[in-house]
């Protein structure tokens, strides 16, 4: 056991996932032929072939496959260990990296990045931005330390605080015949077409699932890849839709679009924060989702204060 080394395997897992010697010693850094002298090395220390190596074809054997899927466990252990003990020495230090999904990304993060930076000076924040389904894929992979999206989840391995509830306003053309009104309730949407995202968005479940409460239907000749497409098409006539409160940030004024808040039971999204239960970032997690939680309530706030102050 005292040959085989986490760097070995961490040679072998990016083989697997390049499936090209050359991308995979890219990526460690080193040369292509020491990448595969140590491949070699690691074979013969196993005793078992673990890539079938063909000209134009690289492809691992089924035993490969197998020590693969456990050799990633275990450079994900070790890295556990490495940030245990750096969060040891300065919890709140050192990098954080964290997923978010495209509906809340660039709406939350101008309001979140200032405030924890100053906030948590020495903490570094890695962002991306994933769908659910891939983020929660790389947060289990230990290829992210935190995801931010919309709740429920599926938490298996996993644990989740909510950090903000997000009412959802409807966005209409100005010309709309509900253009006029202070706000709307559900029932005003019956026999309305919306504009929703397309597969694969959260926001899209949760969009279909107030039309079905408020009588209302997708457009099935449009689907887009963002919130700010649906935007564009609302502000040409195009149709209506629904937007979170965040992401409706603004629209007021802008031309050919006007944007409304529902009557109570207003619908809400919830979102949240999701981690491994095993991971060493607790501190720097709570502490971000601190930030997030108390950004999203003054922003909550402010557009309280400008809604009473229009009404005036």
């Amino acid at each position: 056991m005292s040959d085989l080394k986490l760097k070995d395997l961490r040679y072998l897992v990016a083989v697997a996932d390049t499936r090209h010697f050359g991308r995979a010693a890219e990526r460690c850094f080193v040369s292509q032929p020491t990448l595969s002298a140590q491949l070699k090395k690691l074979e013969d220390y196993l005793g078992v072939q673990l890539i079938e190596r063909q000209p134009k074809r690289i492809a691992l054997t089924e035993a490969g496959a197998a020590i693969v899927a456990r050799a990633r466990e275990m450079l994900q252990a070790g890295e556990e260990v490495l940030t245990l003990a750096r969060s040891h020495r300065d919890p709140l230090a050192g990098r954080l990296r964290v997923g978010l999904i495209p509906t809340i990304g660039p709406y939350l993060l101008p309001r979140v990045a200032p405030a924890a930076r100053k906030a948590l000076p020495r903490l570094l924040l890695l962002l991306y931005e994933y769908r659910t389904a891939t983020l929660l894929e790389k947060l289990r992979a230990g290829e992210l330390d935190l995801a931010i999206l919309a709740l429920p989840v599926d938490l298996n391995g996993l644990e989740a605080r909510e950090l903000y509830e997000e009412p959802f306003l409807v966005a209409l053309p100005s010309e709309h015949r509900l253009a006029k009104r202070a706000a709307l309730r559900l029932d005003d949407l019956a026999d309305e077409s919306l504009l929703l995202l397309e597969e694969g968005h959260c926001l899209r479940d949760q969009a279909l699932a107030v039309c079905s409460r408020a009588g209302a239907a997708e457009d099935q000749t449009f689907r887009a890849t963002s919130l700010e497409t649906l935007r564009q098409m609302v502000a040409s006539g195009a149709g209506i839709t629904l937007l979170p409160e965040l992401a409706a940030r603004g629209v007021p004024g802008a031309s050919g679009i006007v944007v409304k808040p529902f009557t109570k039971p207003i619908p809400m999204r919830r979102v949240g924060a999701v981690w491994r239960t095993s991971t060493a970032r607790r501190p720097a997690i709570d502490a971000l989702c601190g930030i997030i939680a108390e950004q999203a309530k003054r922003a909550r706030e402010s557009r309280g204060e400008r809604l009473r102050g229009g009404s005036r």
